[in-house]
């Protein structure tokens, strides 16, 4: 029984397909490093055009979501994900290419059941979690001070 059970594991490890940990931690690396490079150079832009501190960090948020909906809509953030993995889901982009793609896919349903109703398809928990998480982390801080 024991000789099964080593040859069934040496049958699993020839055919299990060999993963590149290596190359894939670089790629993911250097494109979500690139995409906050980018962000860094567009704050830096602003505030050294006069843009007060408060306002810098939002405006650049918005301009790499409206950037990611634009690459998400062209179909070039699919191949940017397939090429760095985790390097574009990571930042801001990631989120809105998440609740982008889905609207997308499914907009020929129409505006309320497909743009609508698809776009929290995944990125939905994540608002409704962070959500809940906020007001107990605010509730804790009213009550701790």
């Amino acid at each position: 029984m024991n000789t099964d059970k080593q040859a069934y594991n040496k049958m699993v490890k020839s055919a299990q397909p060999k993963s590149a940990v290596f190359s894939n931690c670089l790629r993911a690396f250097l494109v979500g490093g690139l995409i906050c490079a980018i962000a860094q150079v567009m704050y830096s832009l602003l505030e050294a055009a006069g843009v007060s501190q408060e306002n810098v960090g939002t405006i650049v948020a918005a301009i790499l979501i409206i950037v990611a909906i634009l690459l998400t809509a062209l179909r070039v953030y699919d191949k940017i994900g397939k090429f760095a993995g985790a390097g574009s889901i990571v930042p801001i982009t990631g989120f809105a290419n998440a609740i982008a793609a889905p609207a997308i896919e499914h907009k020929k349903e129409g505006l309320i059941l497909g743009l609508g109703a698809k776009m929290f398809v995944i990125a939905g928990p994540v608002i409704v979690y962070g959500t809940i998480t906020s007001v107990i982390v605010g509730l804790i801080y009213y009550f701790t001070k």
